[in-house]
């Protein structure tokens, strides 16, 4: 069965090659594309339904590997595994893509990232899409995740690994089966060499974590936030159980930003898959109206 999107490559500023999947929009009037960028641990995979669905409603979509994690290379020097890179290897793809301006889909990590380009080169972002991350992120949450990025796992089999990924997320995902565990591990997991799954990044994402200490699990993006919510369409989608962007952050963004559309998914915390009927729901609608 072929795949529904091509494979790409682009070069870094710092001469990494890093990888995009590249589903083509339906036919129809040209809009803008979509570029889709995941969460500190994940990859591009994690857009893996929901991708298809805007490709389908006639939007290219660019759903990357940021440096160090899938297909993309990992970088000699761990440092420069934080968002600022990582915003000007968008803009890289995006100049060697012959993309003059896209809507984003930034989920946590990929949300500050966004934020981070409308601060860097706000022309290039016509609107977007923030999952479950916000100015600021709650302590708990982000300590949470903290403590599991790039410590060593023993991993034998595919069984092993849902259980991993069961461990480290269950948190956001009560209740669910072993099926949504085995699909989730194969987001995070690949083959290695051996035959066993090994985690899919580069355990030195965690370098630059460790060594801001404190400074790490609190950062301050109000100007930022208010620059990307001003004057372009906007959605904020929350997970009800959320333990990384909070009720409270919500709230504060909500009123810093009183255009931006919202939607919280119920049943689920940090961070919605977004193939969920209500995100689904609001972010079709969105895009519609969109450029």
């Amino acid at each position: 069965m072929s795949k529904p999107y091509a494979d790409r490559r682009w070069t870094s500023p710092d001469g990494l090659s890093l990888y995009a999947r590249d589903y083509a929009p339906a036919d129809g009037p040209t809009r803008l594309p979509v570029i889709a960028i995941h969460g500190l641990t994940r990859n591009s995979a994690d857009f893996e339904v929901i991708a298809p669905l805007i490709a389908a409603s006639g939007r290219r979509v660019l759903a990357v590997d940021v440096r160090g994690r899938g297909l993309s290379d990992r970088a000699p020097d761990p440092m420069t595994y934080q968002p600022p890179n990582y915003a000007r290897d968008m803009l890289a793809l995006m100049q060697q893509a012959g993309i003059e301006r896209a809507i984003f889909l930034g989920t946590s990590m990929g949300g500050l990232i966004t934020m981070a380009l409308a601060a860097i080169k706000p022309r290039v972002v016509a609107g977007a899409i923030i999952n479950d991350v916000g100015p600021e992120v709650a302590k708990e949450g982000l300590a949470r995740i903290a403590a599991y990025t790039g410590q060593p796992v023993e991993i034998h089999s595919w069984a092993d690994a849902r259980d991993v990924a069961r461990r480290n997320n269950e948190i956001a995902f009560p209740d669910r089966d072993d099926a949504f565990w085995d699909a989730f591990a194969r987001r995070v997991f690949r083959e290695g060499t051996e035959g066993a799954p090994v985690l899919n990044y580069d355990p030195d994402i965690a370098v630059p974590i460790r060594a801001a200490g404190e400074k790490a699990l609190v950062p301050n993006l109000w100007p930022f936030f208010r620059r990307l919510a001003k004057g372009r369409p906007t959605l904020l989608v929350r997970g009800a159980t959320s333990d990384l962007l909070s009720e409270e952050i919500a709230t504060r963004m909500r009123k810093a930003a009183r255009k931006m559309d919202y939607v919280e998914v119920p049943g689920v915390g940090h961070a919605p898959m977004l193939d969920e009927p209500e995100a689904r729901a609001a972010i079709f609608p969105f895009l519609a109206e969109a450029p």
